[in-house]
């Protein structure tokens, strides 16, 4: 009886998007994971994606990392002088944007700027028919296009964060030397000498997921754009803040295995 009852309930129209929407995904995922495989491998479009999503966004990412170190350290520092324990400061700092910080805030920098272009440039070629155009003359678009991306993405996210948390470190050494006098090596020794396998590790490898997370959205938003210009406006939106969201989600789940796995 309680079965049919609940058979018979009408599920709410978002709900059924949401969950059509996450077994689309699913499935586009799946059809990378196949084309990735199967040759032939555009190897020289993933060369120019890395060079466009790794190189083009380091500036960017370079700028973020520094003034993110600069403001954490100019934050702390009046609350840890009230508890006397200023010294400490390069330690919490850096244990703080290694962990967590540094992964998490460059990732959302990236799904803004990679997943929007993403999704507005594969958005533009669908409504202009250039992805149809594609397959009549024998090229695999989805290999071309979805996979390069991709990939591109997921190798060269991990690079922008080691990156962006050497900078945020370099920040944080400025940020120190404002109100203090700390010589570069007694810093970055006391940085290092508080970081470990453990801490670095578990924070890079999640990176790769993030990397995966913005390419997948950001494609499948574009590579399945509709309504013409507006849908590509759509995509673009869309692909940053489900990317954006995917990405918090992923950071939740890397922390709770890390913590029952004794890790941290």
């Amino acid at each position: 009886m309680y079965v049919s009852l609940f058979l018979e309930m009408e599920i709410p129209k978002s709900l059924r998007t949401f969950f059509n929407e996450a077994g689309e995904i699913a499935a586009f995922t799946t059809g990378f994971f196949r084309e990735l495989i199967r040759p032939k491998h555009e190897f020289r479009e993933f060369i120019k994606q890395c060079y466009i999503i790794g190189y083009k966004s380091l500036p960017l990412i370079a700028i973020t990392g520094f003034i993110m170190g600069l403001v954490l350290t100019m934050q702390l520092r009046p609350s840890l002088t009230s508890y006397g324990v200023e010294a400490e400061l390069p330690v919490m700092v850096s244990l703080a944007v290694v962990r967590e910080i540094g992964p998490v805030i460059t990732a959302l920098i990236f799904a803004g700027k990679i997943g929007s272009s993403m999704g507005a440039e594969l958005g533009s070629m669908r409504v202009t028919e250039q992805i149809d155009a594609m397959d009549v003359s024998g090229t695999n678009p989805f290999k071309f296009l979805v996979v390069t991306r991709v990939l591109a993405a997921t190798l060269m996210l991990p690079i922008l964060v080691v990156l962006s948390d050497t900078i945020s470190l370099y920040g944080t050494y400025i940020g120190v030397n404002i109100r203090g006098n700390t010589s570069s090596s007694l810093f970055f020794s006391q940085v290092f000498h508080s970081l470990e396998y453990s801490d670095a590790l578990p924070a890079t490898i999640k990176t790769f997921f993030f990397g995966f997370a913005v390419g997948i959205i950001g494609c499948y938003k574009g590579y399945y754009s509709k309504r013409g210009t507006e849908g590509v406006g759509r995509a673009a939106n869309s692909a940053v803040v489900i990317a954006s969201l995917a990405v918090f989600i992923l950071d939740l789940l890397a922390v709770q295995i890390t913590d029952v796995l004794g890790i941290n």
